[in-house]
């Protein structure tokens, strides 16, 4: 997917959200490791558009990136702690998602640090767009925490 495509895709999700039916009440009264797992997402999401938008290489870009990565590590180690979905004892296919990210976002800053560009640009694509984009509009389904945070009860 091009980079333009995710930002429209980001943008678009945006647009559909009723801003002023927004409440983070639902969120803040969530179990405890759902309301950081969903802010460092949020905040994730934002930063990611920023970074597509952005001049790449510059030392704003690695600078926003290290704390992107930083975010995307919370997003995904928390999510071994929220368990509203179980489909094999505990856990669910989004716990398949969160060790992906684990694994890939080190593979992405590697693939950075060895300036394999092209390789760096499409695993961190596909990690916006699988683990923040997809995943996201799935929390907007009604019965979800999100769904009451955006849309209201």
């Amino acid at each position: 997917m091009c980079t333009h495509a995710v930002i429209s895709l980001a943008a678009t999700s945006l647009v559909v959200m009723n801003v002023a039916a927004i409440s983070l009440a639902p969120l803040l009264d969530a179990a405890p490791a759902i309301p950081p797992h969903a802010l460092a997402a949020m905040a994730a999401f934002v930063l990611g558009v920023v970074q597509f938008a952005a001049p790449k290489g510059t030392l704003p870009h690695r600078t926003i990136g290290a704390v992107w990565v930083g975010l995307m590590a919370v997003v995904a180690i928390s999510s071994f702690w929220i368990h509203q979905l179980r489909l094999v004892g505990p856990w669910s296919p989004i716990h398949l998602l969160s060790i992906f990210v684990l694994i890939t976002v080190p593979l992405a800053v590697w693939k950075a640090h060895r300036h394999q560009v092209a390789d760096h640009r499409r695993i961190m694509i596909s990690i916006f767009s699988g683990a923040l984009v997809i995943a996201g509009l799935f929390t907007l389904l009604p019965g979800r925490i999100m769904h009451a945070v955006v849309f209201g009860q």
